[in-house]
Formats: structure tokens, C-alpha cells, sequence
């Protein structure tokens, strides 16, 4: 499963600055997957799994395969980019084909960083983004037209009804994703691929100071998304000038050096992990000699399907899968010795996978 996430925010935000310390990241790791052509807006970035290199010793392997996150950076959005302002056809065009939106706020101040509206307002960015967002699915909209006569299909007149209950909400502000639609409903939205269906993540990108002061800075979101989002989308904060700057340290100096703001880990990789969880992904685990490698899927998968995110035909010829808890899997130190204790579980296809799993899927040759 393709894990994509556009990064937007007014200019002078940090934006820029969060997305080439991602690409840093990558610089540093990408030898290690099978990815080598990345466009420059582009960065493919691992999901962090501390267990990936205890499996890789475990099965004597020294090829890791995490699973991988792909960050677009989305440039020109300022007020009036969905009338084109901007870069904004580009921008509207590109956050289309993502699956949940990262969008970065700025709450730190810094005289010799400007900012558009020549004050720092969080409230009103977070506000002039979603607005733009609201304007162009409204726009989307005005240009279907009511399906009639004889010849308009049930579907085409169930996603009118439909349209006609989002457009009502647009108008009053409220983005689609906050909208009480029935799973049907979505589905029969998903082909016009409105902006304000995705998933948010806010980012606030704070200063080195407002990061000590953790508890003040953490209010200071809930007062800001309890006024802007009804506080329904989920949110984090890192700053993004310290994530560029610690990013070519080791992961144990990284560690040390997170100490002094109370932080196990970096705000890269929380945000990456925030990603996972915005979207109900998980991963399953698979450890042989030929490679240790995490599997991105949704929550709920069925095993059969799970087997297809490896090869299209082992869900086609899927006899039954070998599974076991990746604690139980290092306890036992390996396939071996887990099958003679009786730790693996031998399922069908009515099982549904769960996050953390070492499988071994049997198909038909």
C-alpha cells in the first residue's frame, strides 16, 4: 500500500524546512530499499521499526526492507489559490493524489523571518488554508451537473443527493471530512477526490523554547484547534529548524540530545508514525533468510489480502498463513523453535491481521 502525504502550509511557516530535513533523512538511509529515481519535490522516507534490525539478526540477514512513507512538498498555496493565486492550479492538482494532508503551521516567532500577514496568527492560517480547500471541492462541485431522465443510473442520483447535503455544509465552513457521511456515502464521493475529505495532520512548528515549555505550548494547540477545527483532526509539534540540524546526528546522539525537551524521539519520526496512525495503517512483519521487511496495510486486512500486498498472485492461490506476535517470534528466537513450543497460529481467510505480526504465507505454486 502506497503511503503518500502532501506537506502544505503558508510561506515562511517552516515548510520548506521540514521537508528538506525529511529529505536528509532519506539521503542518509536510501541505499538501503530499492528506490532510486525521486523527484525533487519528492522524499521516501522509512518508517521507523526498532524490530526490523532484531528480526534481520534473529533470521541471519543483513538486508532491512522498512516500510516507506512518501512526502510530497506542495508549493505556491497563498489566499486565493483556488481561483489559481499563486501557484495554486499546481498546488490543487497535486494534493489530489495524496492521501492525507500534512498541514505546517508556524507558532514561533523570529523577527528575521517574516510572515505573509506580518503577524504570527495560527488561528487565522489554519483558516485561510481550509478555506481555500472548502472553495475549490465547492467548485468541484458547481460543475456536475443533476443527472436526469430515464437513462441516469440509482448510483448517479444517490451521489447527487449526496452532493447536495456536502455543498450545504461547504457553505456553512464545514470541510467534507467533518461531515456525518455513511461509509456508502464516502464511496460515492471518492471518484471526485475532494480536498477536504483527506486527512489532516496540523504540524505546529514551534521555536527551541516553546519546546522546553511543553506543557504551555501543548494548551496553547488545544485552545488554537478547539477554536479552528472543533479539535476533531489530529495534530503535533517539532520544530522544524532543530529537526534539520539534529537529522545527521546518529539515532543514540539524536537520543542524548532530545533528552533536555523530555522527547524519546524526533519529531520526524513521530510525524511519520502520525502519519501511519491518521491513516489506520499497520504493518506485518515477514523475516527470512533473503530479507527482514515490514508490509503497510489497513487495519482490518484479511490475510489473503495481505499476502496480495507481497505478490498480486499469493492472494489469488492463498492456502492458509503462519503467524505469530513479534515478541513471541524473538522469545523464541525464530521460526524453529517457535513451531516446537507451539507459539505459531496456522490461519485461514477469515483471519484479520494485526499490527506487529511475523507471517509466513503458504500458497499454491
Amino acid at each position: 500500500m502506497k503511503l503518500s502525504i502532501g506537506i502544505v502550509g503558508l510561506p515562511n511557516v517552516g515548510k520548506s524546512t521540514l521537508f528538506n530535513a525529511l529529505l536528509k533523512k532519506q539521503v542518509a538511509n536510501v541505499a538501503n530499499y530499492p528506490f532510486c529515481t525521486i523527484e525533487p519535490n519528492v522524499g521516501i522516507i522509512e518508517v521507523p521499526d526498532e524490530r526490523l534490525p532484531v528480526l534481520a539478526k534473529i533470521v541471519n540477514t543483513t538486508k532491512i526492507v522498512p516500510a516507506v512513507v512518501e512526502f510530497y512538498d506542495i508549493a505556491g498555496l497563498v489566499r486565493g489559490a483556488s481561483t489559481g493565486a499563486g501557484l495554486g492550479n499546481k498546488f490543487l492538482s497535486h494534493i489530489r493524489e495524496v492521501a492525507a494532508i500534512v498541514h505546517v503551521v508556524r507558532l514561533f516567532e523570529d523577527k528575521n523571518v517574516a510572515h505573509v500577514s506580518d503577524k504570527i496568527d495560527a488561528k487565522d492560517d489554519i483558516k485561510t488554508i481550509e478555506t481555500e480547500l472548502i472553495l475549490a471541492d465547492l467548485d468541484t462541485l458547481n460543475k456536475q451537473k443533476e443527472p436526469k431522465g430515464d437513462g441516469a443510473s440509482k448510483e448517479a442520483k444517490a451521489a447527487w443527493e449526496v452532493f447536495k447535503k456536502i455543498k450545504d455544509n461547504l457553505d456553512k465552513g464545514i470541510p467534507v471530512r467533518n461531515q456525518s457521511l455513511t461509509d456508502e456515502e464516502k464511496q460515492l464521493l471518492k471518484p471526485l477526490n475532494f480536498l477536504t475529505l483527506k486527512p489532516v495532520i496540523y504540524v505546529f512548528n514551534v521555536s527551541e523554547d516553546q519546546l522546553q515549555k511543553q506543557e504551555t505550548t501543548r494548551q496553547k494547540i488545544i485552545e488554537i484547534l478547539d477554536e479552528t477545527t472543533n479539535g476533531r483532526d489530529h495534530s503535533m509539534h517539532l520544530c522544524a529548524k532543530m529537526e534539520s540540524e539534529i537529522v545527521i546526528l546518529t539515532p543514540e546522539e539524536q537520543k542524548e540530545y532530545l533528552k533536555q525537551f523530555d522527547l524519546e524521539e524526533s519529531g520526524l519520526n513521530r510525524l511519520i508514525k502520525k502519519a501511519y496512525e491518521t491513516l489506520g495503517l499497520i504493518s506485518f512483519l515477514t523475516a527470512g533468510e533473503i530479507e527482514a521487511r515490514a508490509w503497510t496495510i489497513a487495519k482490518g486486512t484479511l490475510a489473503p489480502q495481505a499476502a496480495g500486498t507481497i505478490h498480486t498472485d499469493f492472494e489469488k492461490h492463498f492456502i492458509k498463513a503462519d503467524v505469530i506476535p513479534y515478541e513471541k517470534f524473538v522469545e523464541a528466537g525464530g521460526w524453529t523453535k517457535a513451531r516446537e513450543r507451539g507459539l505459531v497460529s496456522t490461519v485461514g481467510k477469515d483471519y484479520e491481521m494485526k499490527d506487529g505480526e511475523v507471517v509466513e504465507f503458504k500458497v499454491n505454486a
